[in-house]
């Protein structure tokens, strides 16, 4: 039986000491409330008893197998005093009152232990069982316990069905009345997908309660004309909310020509959501007020938390901290309010100007000012929201959740994100790698100057990436297209708002002026698209229509197409349907130069009809025209200004489409990757160097070693002796290396010998090296020559937020952090490939035969798969790589392990809310 394992080592106990820090949480549950959930407590005997009394006989018989009344002192004692580690016990509280429990107690001398849970009558369908025992599972695993058994009455469904919903093994049979059920607690990949599926349906019904209320207290509201407590009333009221309206406000009687309340326990009815706009030292008592009155959900307008400083974060924390407790989530403090145009909601509780129209964009900001300019921008091009949210602080409700909810909102096609920073990166990888599978995701991401100050670095150095390159690479990889400025942003969202997302980047071009077709061209691929090869019988049907026209030259009806200024309306419309014909055609882009104003409006109109009837996008420029026509769209025809601005969004949702078309791929499993042997090794290393260090060559060498990727022979040396016998050994060529310099170089000064092909030239190369180089020769290494190929770059960063960050590209001395392709963790089979394509090596190693891919992906992904499993793995760096048909061969490789400061999730996804959001990026 494994030793169970001591929670008090190397582990944050809580407040208590009794028990690890990290299985204390808030959860939510499947209807979208939440719950706390931490060990059972010895002081925790009344809540429990009083948690007994409230149930059904028939309940209690299930647990107990008996009936029983009342729970006896002896009985409180053993359920509420465990070791923590053979008996274990979670249970779920909503305010001060318990709801919940599980339990295992191991069994003698067994790695299995025995399994029971009870929940209140109450709570009935919330999913409190399901999580109680997500957590229970995992605290078992941390002690070396292998499985759960558990005795079932056969007409205890509630409890059968909590087992096979969970999604872990289980095996079951009858015998002697009862149902004994055996539970695998490994987390397989099928459980782990149920885990998070519970998860993410959770998450998206907390923040579908908040959006979608039936009744709404606004909580300061104000008769003072003006106030954003009396302009919050007036909106919701104006804009014809279908539910209740209840102000709050001690000291009126009416706002808004609606009964005022002195506080949200005195509204007769039921309250779903609860707008607070107070100051913020009265914010606290308001919340539990609303716990009070069981409040589903809470939004704070109010200023002066976070953002003001150390007193304020304490404040917000401690007002999260109480939401949370009493099973309501919230959004803000420091927000805007939000806006749900859902006819069967009608809701603007916001003091926002003018409300936006209804539409299918779901839109979060989290400045509340630029959010409302968006907005406005948005009316004026005649763009409707489904929803939008200003997210403020977002210590609780923050874009990963709204993004959730978005994904299956029937209301939602398209989603905007203004971001200032991450909360929580890792999380908003997952989820945008899942949705931007079938919805778009535009993101304007402030922040690149920021990093860019006198001094700045303009490339990575060897121990500091550019923050800035690995959000890129973690937006590209997920799918989110990225922008840089609120232009841009609304030039996609034009663009896949009114057009179908195109399946690659061949573009066609038709203009009626030769100039501006060549300028549009240029801009084109600047933007990453590709001018289309028209098929013969497209080119066929242009020559015919653009010789019918005067001054219409034949040898312009290939692509760019060169209609001629004679071109009118039905020209352009029989253009565009015939590049829209042609498999070979992935968007049309259509420049026009007007002659004369007057006709404009018609080839506008014109084109948006044959737009209309294709599943290829098609933009248009008009130029001279193209403001007016931007301002007034004419139903889904985008219309540019000018082409590059036109080239540039069709580039971004082209290059979308592409990644939306790829193949995921899948995270390889390897059996023979050791990782027990690389814990191991970083745990050696961290117990001699506890704040970290870089491991010898050796030791750096046994990493990869046991990850299985392919490295030469080496043997370390010292003096020259040594050197000769391990050259034997190796065998000849052999390259002889210092291990005392952070770099080396292909010549005897830079740390190398290369191509010494016996034992004197051994012996007079380690001379020549000991007095150029001194004590970095000690020790030397004598290394096999690698077959002849390309030298290429991998190296691993953990970032804190972002998790293990990946790069490749032209390795040896001309390494530079710009040469390279990047990636965030984890690495699928298709990623690696792909890493490999659009890294600046890869025509290089396609030089050397079919087989270098493939066997450069095959080291990345054995590479990140020790770096993802072990993040004190602080810096994995192979320079270089030698690639060739052979294989690819590490030849040097630098190692430096840290202890990772950022807390491992027992359970992956892990159901629980943060108080406060990560570290920014």
């Amino acid at each position: 039986m494994p030793e169970p394992a001591d929670p008090s080592t190397s582990i944050a106990t809580s407040p208590s000491g009794g028990y690890p820090a990290h299985w204390e949480a808030d959860v939510v549950l499947s209807d979208g409330g939440t719950m706390h959930v931490r060990p059972i407590r010895p002081d925790d005997g009344e809540r429990l008893e009083a948690f007994h009394a409230r149930q059904s006989p028939e309940s209690i018989y299930f647990r107990y197998f008996s009936p029983r009344p009342r729970l006896t002192p002896r009985d409180i004692e053993r359920l509420t005093h465990l070791d923590y580690a053979d008996r274990m016990a979670f249970v779920g509280l909503i305010g001060d009152e318990l709801v919940g429990i599980a339990r295992y107690d191991r069994l003698p001398t067994q790695s299995v232990a025995e399994v029971a849970f009870f929940t209140d009558d109450r709570h009935a369908g919330r999913g409190m069982a399901t999580v109680l025992l997500e957590y229970l599972a995992a605290a078992a695993r941390e002690v070396g316990i292998a499985g759960f058994t558990a005795t079932v009455l056969p007409n205890n469904r509630k409890m059968l069905g909590v087992f096979h919903q969970v999604g872990f093994e289980t095996k079951s049979r009858f015998a002697d009345g009862v149902i004994e059920v055996e539970l695998g607690i490994e987390p397989t990949p099928e459980a782990l997908a149920k885990i998070e599926e519970r998860a993410r349906l959770a998450y998206a019904r907390s923040v579908r309660r908040i959006l979608r209320p039936h009744s709404i207290a606004v909580v300061g509201a104000s008769r003072t004309p003006g106030t954003i407590g009396n302009e919050l009333v007036r909106r919701i009221v104006l804009g014809g909310f279908h539910g209740p309206v209840y102000p709050v406000n001690p000291h009126a009687s009416y706002v808004a020509s609606v009964r005022a309340h002195r506080t949200v326990s005195d509204v007769p009815d039921e309250v779903d959501v609860a707008v607070i706009c107070v100051p913020a030292e009265a914010v606290l008592d308001v919340v539990r007020d609303c716990a009070r009155k069981r409040v589903q959900g809470l939004v704070v307008i109010s200023a002066g938390f976070a953002e003001t400083g150390p007193a304020g974060a304490d404040l917000e924390r401690q007002v999260v901290e109480l939401a949370h407790r009493h099973g309501m989530r919230l959004v803000g403090p420091n927000s805007m309010g939000f806006v749900n145009t859902d006819p069967d909601v009608q809701l603007g509780a916001t003091y926002l100007g003018h409300l936006p129209k209804r539409g299918r964009i779901g839109f979060s900001s989290q400045s509340g000012t630029l959010g409302a300019a968006v907005l406005s921008h948005l009316r004026q091009l005649d763009l409707g929201i489904s929803t939008f949210v200003s997210v403020g602080n977002r210590p609780d409700v923050s874009g990963n959740d709204l993004l959730q909810y978005w994904e299956d909102d029937p209301e939602t096609d398209l989603v905007l994100l203004y971001l200032e920073n991450f909360g929580n990166p890792r999380n908003f990888a997952r989820i945008c790698r899942r949705m931007c599978r079938s919805k778009p995701v535009i993101a304007v991401k402030s922040g690149r100057g920021m990093s860019r100050g006198p001094g700045a670095r303009e490339a990575a150095t060897d121990d500091d990436w550019p923050a800035e390159a690995s959000i890129d690479a973690m937006l590209r990889q997920t799918g989110v297209i990225r922008v840089d400025t609120l232009e841009q942003l609304f030039d996609v969202t034009r663009v896949l708002t009114h057009q179908p997302v195109p399946n690659g980047r061949r573009v066609a071009l038709i203009s009626n002026s030769w100039g501006p077709a060549v300028l549009a061209a240029d801009a084109c691929v600047g933007a990453g698209l590709q001018l289309a090869d028209l098929a013969p019988e497209t080119s066929a049907r242009m020559r015919a229509r653009v010789e019918g026209l005067s001054g219409g030259p034949a040898n312009r009806a290939a692509n760019p197409v060169d209609l001629g200024y004679a071109a009118g309306p039905d020209d352009f419309q029989a253009a565009v349907a015939a590049v829209l014909d042609d498999p070979g055609v992935d968007a049309v882009l259509v420049v026009h130069a007007p002659p004369v104003p007057e006709g404009s409006e018609a080839v506008h109109a014109a084109l948006a009809d044959v737009a209309a009837t294709g599943d290829i996008p098609v933009v248009a420029t008009f130029l001279a025209l193209g403001e007016r026509l931007v301002q007034h769209p004419v139903r889904c025809l985008p219309v540019f200004e000018f082409p590059e601005a036109a080239a540039q969004a069709l580039g971004r949702v082209a290059a979308y489409g592409q990644w939306r078309a790829q193949d995921p791929g899948a995270v390889p499993e390897y059996d023979d990757v050791d990782h027990d042997a690389v814990q191991r090794l970083v745990d050696r290393a961290l117990a001699d160097a506890p704040a970290g260090a870089w491991l010898d060559a050796a030791t750096a060498r046994a990493v990869l070693d046991a990850a299985g990727v392919a490295g030469v022979r080496q043997t370390a040396v010292r003096g020259a002796d040594e050197a000769v016998a391990a050259a034997a050994e190796v065998g000849y060529p052999i390259a002889l290396k210092a291990t005392g310099l952070p770099r080396l170089a292909k010549t005897e000064a830079g740390g190398v010998a290369i191509d010494v092909h016996d034992d004197d030239e051994v012996r007079q190369a380690f001379g020549r090296m000991v007095e150029l180089l001194g004590t970095a020769m000690e020790p030397a290494l004598v290394q096999q020559m690698a077959p002849p190929g390309v030298d290429c770059l991998v190296e691993v960063h953990q970032h804190p937020s972002l998790g293990a960050v990946i790069r490749f590209g032209l390795g040896g001395v001309s390494a530079r952090g710009l040469d390279t392709a990047m990636q965030v963790l984890p690495l699928t089979d298709a990623d690696a490939r792909r890493l490999v394509a659009m890294s600046p090596v890869a025509a290089l190693i396609a030089e050397q035969g079919p087989q270098a891919a493939a066997a450069m992906a095959e080291a990345l992904l054995r590479v990140a798969a020790i770096a993802q499993e072990r993040p004190e793995l602080a810096v994995i760096r192979c320079n270089p790589v030698i690639v060739s048909g052979e294989g690819a061969f590490v030849t040097d490789a630098r190692v430096r392990v840290a202890p990772w400061r950022v807390p491992r999730d027992p359970v992956s996804p892990y159901r629980r809310l943060e108080a406060q959001p990560l570290p920014e990026t």
